[in-house]
């Protein structure tokens, strides 16, 4: 059986340097409150000392990666918020879908060494990595029993992971999924953006005339997607829904966004497209918005052809880039904007550039709407977009 859009989204959870749960999150991006800085769980040798952004006082459990228990951390609170435990998840067919970046696998520098110098080392670290499938350990903790794919498409992990989830309701394949992303930082991580030289020396400032770079960040977000018939079925009630989901590759190189644009405007078409939604009904945009010149320059001026007078913003000011986890995380914070009818500013812009296509909010404001559109713009010129609404939620 085919189900239409829209998807209802009924619980929600984050994790990232902004807080430990969705409401402290939030809290900080309307207070502006960020706290980049150098990192503190690895060291590098590099002379500059480039801020990230942490989850603060989040330590792992010893038998998983930092990734997936990012991602189980955010799980539990989404599933909380659905009204939804393991218990109640029994003969129900629940699917487990999170995009991922690094997910965990390049933490375990000593093992290699070890091993590329002759030795033996334990496998114990190699059977760590093996058992931390970030949504494979998911669906271990809940017993659950659904499809379960974990996603790896560079930045746009995260909302592909909640785009295909959205697909598996609309098909009859599963009556609910567990969706999002999850990503830490790592020492290889955060050397190989130092190397691509788009690493900014100083907090991040996207859409800035005078940005330089992102700054990495880690965290997760997860949603709880439910069928219809499950909803109706324990009364459950949804805090918003997936309108629509667009995906286009425009292959133009391997890290920078065509100068055009060509593969955002048509992820942004197609989103729109699935509910019929126009282009005026959109009430802001959380933009991928990472601090890099190339991106937030082909971003905004896409923004300004397609959806002129949009207010948009971006949220990595205050989270940093969190790769994989990032389209969840910021679909997390454009269903929370929506449902409290305002945005936070978009931290660490200051000086407009006149060779953008716009400039971001720059304070708290008000929407009068309740659709929004979130944004995720890839390394291999890979583009996706969400669309999420509120109305009618309940």
């Amino acid at each position: 059986m085919t189900h239409p859009w829209p998807v209802a989204i009924t619980g929600l959870g984050c994790i990232c340097a902004a807080g430990n749960d969705l409401e402290s999150c939030m809290e900080a991006l309307y207070s502006g409150r960020r706290g980049p800085a150098a990192p503190s769980r690895f060291t590098s040798g590099h002379p500059t000392r480039y801020p990230v952004f942490e989850a603060p006082g989040f330590e792992e459990p010893p038998e998983l990666l930092r990734t997936s228990a990012l991602a189980l951390h955010a799980a539990r609170e989404a599933l909380s918020d659905a009204g939804l435990d393991a218990g109640s998840l029994e003969g129900v067919r629940v699917g487990v879908c999170v995009g991922t970046t690094v997910g965990s696998a390049l933490n375990n520098e000593q093992f290699c060494r070890d091993y590329r110098a002759g030795g033996d080392p334990d496998l114990a670290p190699i059977e760590r990595i093996l058992r931390s499938n970030p949504a494979s350990v998911i669906a271990r903790e809940f017993k659950l029993t659904g499809p379960c794919q974990t996603v790896v498409n560079a930045c746009a992990s995260g909302t592909d992971a909640v785009g295909l989830a959205a697909s598996w309701i609309r098909s009859g394949a599963c009556d609910a999924v567990i969706a999002g992303g999850a990503d830490e930082l790592g020492r290889i991580t955060y050397n190989g953006f130092i190397s691509l030289m788009i690493t900014d020396e100083s907090p991040c400032k996207p859409f800035d005339a005078n940005r330089k770079g992102l700054n990495l960040g880690e965290g997760a977000g997860m949603l709880v997607l439910e069928s219809e018939e499950l909803r109706a079925r324990r009364g459950g009630r949804a805090r918003s829904f997936l309108l629509g989901y667009g995906s286009a590759c425009d292959a133009h190189h391997l890290t920078a966004p065509k100068p055009d644009g060509e593969g955002l405007r048509a992820a942004i078409a197609e989103a729109l497209s699935c509910c019929g939604t126009p282009a005026q009904a959109v009430s802001f945009v959380n933009a991928h918005g990472t601090g890099t010149p190339d991106n937030d320059r082909v971003e905004s001026r896409v923004l300004a052809d397609l959806l002129p007078g949009v207010p948009f913003l971006s949220t990595k000011g205050y989270t940093g880039h969190t790769l994989g986890a990032a389209g969840a995380i910021e679909a997390v914070f454009t269903v929370a904007c929506l449902e409290r009818g305002r945005i936070p500013a978009s931290a660490g812009f200051s000086t407009p550039d006149p060779d953008l296509g716009g400039t971001p909010v720059t304070g708290c404001t008000g929407i009068a709407g309740t659709v929004a559109l979130s944004e995720s713009l890839a390394f291999g010129g890979n583009n996706s977009v969400i669309l999420l609404g509120t109305r009618g939620a309940k």
